[in-house]
């Protein structure tokens, strides 16, 4: 078995929330209404914390969809995205994931968000790994990590002992 590092405890992980959670809104304060869509699976879960701590700190109007696909056949498989498209036109629009590593999911849901024509399409992740190989950018980072490319870096946000852990 892999050894595993805490990288993240739970504390950390809601500081890192709060702080961009602050980002977002100092970056939307002229918006009425935003949208944040989170990647299947985990980024699901850090854009519905997200959204709670930026409805608690702002008077934003914010829509929280979500977007999956088949992450190694992007291409072949169909989209899943629950949420109403038509809505995004002319709306900042943030699209979550816990962690950006190639950019190739990000690349493939930002191609199905753009269809929507939003006002901006803004990046957000918990982890950023920075090994690009799609010409893709993480706008609001809680933790930019400097890794080789055979570790695994796992973002847990929902059990009890919460954290992020480099394998």
């Amino acid at each position: 078995m892999a050894e595993r590092t805490l990288i993240l405890d739970s504390r950390q992980i809601e500081q890192k929330i709060q702080r961009i959670a602050h980002q977002i809104h100092e970056h939307t304060f002229k918006e009425k209404e935003i949208v944040v869509v989170g990647v299947q699976f985990k980024g699901v879960e850090f854009a519905r914390r997200l959204v709670e701590v930026l409805r608690n700190i702002s008077a934003l109007e914010i829509e929280l969809y979500t977007i999956g696909f088949e992450k190694d056949k992007p291409l072949r498989d169909e989209v899943r995205f629950e949420g109403d498209v038509a809505h995004m036109k002319n709306k900042v629009v943030f699209l979550v994931d816990d962690v950006i590593n190639s950019g190739r999911t990000l690349i493939y849901a930002a191609k199905f968000l753009l269809d929507a024509s939003p006002k901006q399409l803004k990046t957000a992740t918990l982890v950023d790994r920075i090994h690009r190989r799609f010409p893709i950018h993480a706008d609001f980072v809680g933790l930019t990590l400097s890794t080789n490319l055979k570790e695994h870096v796992e973002v847990d946000l929902t059990s009890k002992e919460h954290g992020v852990y480099l394998e």
